[in-house]
């Protein structure tokens, strides 16, 4: 199932290899909007309120474990496109104790930090009980999320994006199923859920781990490989924290968004957890191809195909662009309709603010799309800091404007400022590559 993406019709090549991510990462919001759906409909606004919440704040933290392994990822693809196998076994050995120290490290602060954590958050008052119950039972599946990620960022590398969508399909029909069991059955609560969602997560960790290890022969790793280089140390290093940083940076705004929403009230809260689940759905499989792109930039870049990857810039912001104006108008349309999956008729005050938000933030993903676009690509290239910096930019303008425009007009100087952000770093972004990218421009 291994693919090169150096031959070949370059969209072609590029939609093969990320329609399964897409797959996959719908697949894995499942998890989340199974939880939102059972939550919302069988235990009520508060209970959607909390895991909300915590669901903004778990993306967070997964986002840390995310950008590392997609560092790492970046640097498998440059060599598996140069050919070096003995380095990226190397790279491999190292990385995965580099990336597992700082998951156990995140663990035991998250659970030490945790009633830190909820008022930071600002959640309410009736709240604050059953969010603590959810958390402290999600928080134990984190190793599991880092399992799944990195061992899906190492099969991504070498053009198997198959693999890690077969065993979300899996995990996914285990999620559900305990979701209907645990919530409805055995009236377990939002602890029911977040049970469920542990247990699915391991099974895909656990899973995708021990294929990598015994049916990919380029993982192998024998004691040879088991060794100490600290200039390959140093290269993940640098490609995977920056990107961690990118990511994290990127879902820390979105967390003190949160907050700022928290603090309109139950109503707000609900509506914008089941807002921001058709957001991300929505926008999710672009973002994969966004880091589809990027895997194709780098094998491409790691085997000196810069025309490829010219051509490949192209066809992608077609793509992107197609995707993105198709996607906003199905959700601006049918916005109603999207709010009812969870949550009740009778709920008028969280309907009226969901639907506003997804037909403000909801006609401008092809910011967003962009955005993906370019976070790619400067990974790939080894720019991962430029990454970072579009993602402040981005996230800089959201927080701020959002804050400094909330008390005058409501929760719609949230909405508004989200694709304010996005369109400032697009541009940041373009500048930049036009300037300082001139093998890729010139070739």
């Amino acid at each position: 199932m291994n693919q090169t993406l150096t031959r070949g019709n370059i969209t072609k090549t590029m939609l093969l290899f990320a329609l399964p991510m897409m797959a996959g990462n719908l697949l894995q919001q499942f998890y989340n909007i199974t939880d939102t759906f059972i939550v919302g409909k069988f235990l009520g606004k508060d209970a959607l309120a909390a895991v909300g919440s915590a669901y903004t704040l778990m993306t967070f933290l997964t986002s840390i474990l995310l950008g590392l392994s997609m560092g790492n990822g970046v640097f498998v693809s440059i060599c598996f496109g140069k050919k070096e196998e003995e380095r990226l076994k190397t790279g491999t050995f190292l990385s995965f104790l580099f990336i597992a120290a700082i998951t156990i490290f995140i663990n035991i602060l998250v659970f030490a930090g945790m009633d830190f954590l909820l008022v930071f958050l600002n959640i309410p008052a009736e709240i604050h009980e059953m969010m603590r119950q959810y958390l402290w039972i999600i928080f134990w599946g984190l190793a599991a999320v880092f399992l799944y990620n990195y061992f899906t960022a190492l099969l991504r590398s070498i053009g198997n994006s198959m693999v890690p969508l077969l065993f979300l399909v899996v995990s996914t029909i285990v999620n559900i199923a305990l979701d209907l069991l645990f919530v409805i059955t055995f009236r377990m609560g939002v602890g029911g859920a977040a049970l469920a969602t542990v247990i699915a997560q391991y099974i895909a960790g656990i899973g995708i781990a021990l294929y990598t290890i015994f049916k990919c022969p380029v993982f192998h790793i024998k004691r040879i490989h088991m060794r100490w280089d600290s200039s390959i140390l140093k290269e993940i290093s640098q490609l995977s924290i920056l990107t961690c940083l990118q990511q994290s940076v990127m879902n820390f705004g979105i967390l003190m968004v949160q907050g700022l929403v928290n603090s309109f009230g139950t109503a707000v809260m609900a509506a914008f957890a089941a807002a921001v689940k058709i957001d991300s759905f929505a926008y999710m499989p672009v973002q994969d191809f966004g880091n589809a792109f990027s895997t194709f930039t780098a094998q491409n870049y790691g085997a000196g195909e810069y025309g490829r990857i010219q051509e490949g810039i192209k066809k992608a912001i077609l793509t992107v662009t197609i995707f993105c104006l198709s996607i906003s108008a199905l959700v601006c349309i049918f916005a109603r309709q999207l709010m009812l999956i969870f949550v009740q008729p009778h709920e008028t005050e969280v309907l009226a603010v969901g639907i506003q938000y997804l037909r403000v933030e909801g006609s401008f993903y092809i910011g967003i799309g962009f955005l993906f676009l370019l976070y790619g690509f400067y990974r790939a290239v080894k720019k991962p800091g430029m990454s970072l910096i579009l993602t402040i930019v981005s996230l800089g303008t959201r927080v701020a404007l959002a804050y400094a425009t909330a008390g005058t007009f409501g929760v719609i100087g949230i909405w508004l400022a989200i694709p304010i952000g996005w369109f400032l770093a697009d541009l940041l972004g373009y500048i930049y590559y036009k300037k300082s990218c001139k093998w890729a421009v010139e070739t």
